[in-house]
């Protein structure tokens, strides 16, 4: 197991770039195998969940090759439609080859997947929509068998805008037979991502960025050389890095329109933020003010995926700050670890109030889950002393070389073989 030692106090100053987008990169993996030709995603992050997804490729039968930070697969000769459980079990993204498998196939066998322990994330939405794929689904012993003798496109209505079951209905949905229409679409950036790979790859998708989103079937696929977009989630949790720390920051290669809200928040904290193009440059100095109150919501609202790092910031602000969490009912268990820095923070179900205590000061704390580590860090960095961040593997699953930018920007954190 490895730690990081963090002194915290310096300032951060510089530039850093974002890495590929991880909630994109995955399913564009997982929609590889949706073609037997080579296809070729650029710039791909290294983090432990692609090296998962690339195994569970090659588990395929897929040829999996990376070099120069991209990824290349082949999966002329994958033949098999079985997961193994140990793969399913250790990521949540896996539930995307349901889609692409049957899809490929016409069959599917998996674990129920796992991820990060934040509550429960149930696929009865995925399931619900491929059975109107004329998908037969049967479940026993933790396993999900599905099996079909030919997609056939459907209307689909999706009660909730669930980003797992949108795109695994876009990868079944791609080469069904006649035309399908998903009307309830989640509409986050990374659907958009996914929707640009399929059609470069010749599929006929259209509508992403909506509610509604419509899939005219192919009968097969081409090769493709793709470079997916930035990672908005890295790119908001280095902001939040800055904020807590005071210092200058530049954050490039996001798009500020994707992270639209947390800009507001930052600049509701005090921070002063410039954006251009790509680029968004954010420069705090002397203690800043809580937000009043941050609410998760799917996209265009404030991502569950960047809530713990808002609570880190403000646990060190001026005033209290009311955060709600609507996606997933455990992600406050990161909490009692800030408490050990000192944080005054009250959880009550999906709600947190916290109030500003000034400074944190440095204690030994575990990461329990990805966001949730993410989050110790941002507290460590603008604590007093030093302080000491456990299990770090949860961090690796979504963020490359992470000491490493921190490092750049004046960051004083090591990282240490327990």
């Amino acid at each position: 197991m490895d730690k990081y030692v963090i002194e915290g106090g310096n300032k951060l100053i510089g530039s850093v770039d974002v890495q590929s987008a991880k909630n994109s990169v995955l399913p564009l993996l997982a929609a590889s195998i949706l073609t037997d030709k080579r296809v070729t995603i650029r710039e791909a992050p290294n983090i432990s969940d692609v090296a998962c997804m690339a195994q569970i490729l090659r588990e395929l039968g897929a040829s999996v090759r990376f070099s120069g930070g991209n990824v290349t697969i082949d999966s002329a000769n994958a033949c098999c439609h079985e997961i193994p459980s140990s793969l399913t079990r250790e990521l949540r993204s896996s539930v995307f080859m349901l889609g692409s498998l049957l899809s490929r196939f016409g069959r599917a066998l998996i674990a129920y997947p796992g991820g990060c322990d934040i509550g429960l994330r149930p696929i009865d939405l995925h399931l619900s929509a491929l059975k109107r794929l004329g998908v037969n689904i049967s479940e026993r012993d933790g396993f999900i068998f599905c099996e079909c003798a030919k997609l056939k496109g459907a209307e689909i209505l999706l009660d909730f805008p669930s980003v797992g079951a949108t795109e695994n209905i876009l990868l079944a949905a791609v080469k069904a037979e006649g035309r399908t229409v998903l009307t309830g679409a989640a509409k986050e950036p990374e659907i958009v991502d996914l929707q640009n790979f399929l059609n470069a790859m010749g599929a006929k998708v259209a509508g992403a960025g909506t509610d509604v989103i419509e899939i005219e079937g192919v009968k097969e696929l081409h090769a493709t050389t793709y470079r997916p977009m930035k990672d908005r989630i890295e790119a908001g949790t280095f902001l939040f890095a800055a904020a807590a720390c005071g210092g200058d920051v530049e954050v490039v290669g996001v798009t500020p329109e994707n992270i639209r809200l947390l800009l507001h928040k930052l600049r509701e904290n005090g921070c002063k933020i410039h954006t251009k193009n790509d680029k968004i440059r954010i420069e705090s100095r002397g203690r800043l003010k809580c937000n009043r109150r941050i609410e998760t919501m799917p996209f265009p609202g404030f991502p569950t995926d960047l809530q713990a790092q808002a609570t880190a910031l403000n646990a060190s602000c001026s005033g209290s700050a009311l955060i709600v969490e609507n996606l997933f009912e455990t992600r406050f268990k990161y909490v009692p670890e800030l408490q050990k820095m000192g944080a005054d923070i009250e959880v009550k179900g999906r709600t947190a109030l916290v109030r500003g205590v000034g400074r944190l000061h440095g204690a030994s704390v575990t990461a329990g889950d990805l966001r949730g580590g993410a989050a110790l860090v941002i507290a460590a960095l603008g604590a007093e002393g030093v302080s000491e961040v456990l299990d770090l593997s949860h961090v690796d699953r979504g963020y490359a070389d992470f000491r490493g930018k921190l490092k750049k920007l004046g960051a004083n954190i090591r990282r240490v073989h327990v």
